[in-house]
């Protein structure tokens, strides 16, 4: 008897050790939620069931802008390495996030304008997917520090003088309309995160802490921050950083980024 228990307690403990092994061996996906203080404009929220972090960005207090490349002409790729660089040019910034879908090679999908030049073309296209579920939209600041979210075709009829923009898909409120092709709580569900325009001198961008249909995340713009156009950003590669570490998100691809800089630290 006390032979059995003897060779059952072996065999346990083998069984333990080598699931451990497995374990340290088996490759593991970068944590959602990594840590780190709130920069300065956000604050924790919940709608919904559904944790965010939200920032509301006064634009006469703060600069934002949309960033892709670095000064070598490269991508810079993921929000770590776009905080390092930035930093390293004596430029750092209070907050980041992922701002618009890219190809393969990170190069966007749609428009982007970086300090007044335009880095890629409007896309008119119509195709599968997020991005192409249209009504899409720009996420733009004019050349005057004001902000907008526009649906594209109007952004293409407006011909506005732009600093920055950004094209992503689809809308997530259309003047106080919730995007037609969503579901009430559709079953596609991934932590997101989007921006929306609340006045041209107020910006909201909002990403879950957890997954989150569209339809639950065009209302949080439209029902709880008070935004009467909104637009998604990208979701599964969501993150947000606070310019030295990661808030929400991992290590994750990025093209297109926004970022945000106190008004005497934006100065070039």
């Amino acid at each position: 008897m006390k032979r059995r228990y003897l060779a059952g307690v072996v065999l346990a403990v083998l069984f333990a050790a080598l699931s451990l092994i497995w374990w340290a061996k088996s490759p593991r996906q970068p944590p959602l939620v990594v840590g780190g203080g709130l920069p300065a404009p956000c604050r924790d929220a919940s709608f919904e069931a559904v944790a965010y972090v939200v920032c509301e960005i006064d634009l006469r207090r703060y600069d934002i802008g949309v960033f892709h490349a670095g000064i070598d002409g490269k991508a810079f790729g993921s929000l770590d390495k776009f905080d390092k660089a930035m930093a390293d040019q004596g430029r750092p910034v209070l907050l980041a996030m992922n701002a618009g879908m890219y190809h393969q090679d990170l190069t966007p999908v749609g428009l982007l304008v970086e300090d007044g030049r335009e880095k890629a073309p409007i896309n008119l296209a119509d195709s599968e997917g997020n991005f192409f579920l249209k009504p899409n939209g720009v996420f733009l600041v004019r050349k005057d520090g004001k902000a907008a979210v526009i649906e594209t075709s109007a952004y293409v009829a407006t011909r506005l003088d732009v600093m920055f923009a950004t094209q992503s898909g689809p809308m997530l409120v259309i003047d106080g309309r919730l995007h037609p092709r969503f579901e009430q709580n559709g079953t596609s569900r991934y932590i997101r995160n989007g921006v929306g325009v609340r006045d041209e001198n107020t910006v909201v961008l909002a990403i879950s802490r957890s997954e989150v249909s569209l339809g639950s995340f065009a209302r949080l713009f439209r029902d709880a921050l008070d935004c009467p156009n909104a637009l998604f950003f990208d979701g599964a590669v969501s993150a947000l950083s606070n310019g030295e570490r990661m808030i929400v998100g991992g290590n994750y691809p990025a093209g297109p980024i926004i970022a945000v800089t106190g008004k005497k630290l934006a100065s070039r």
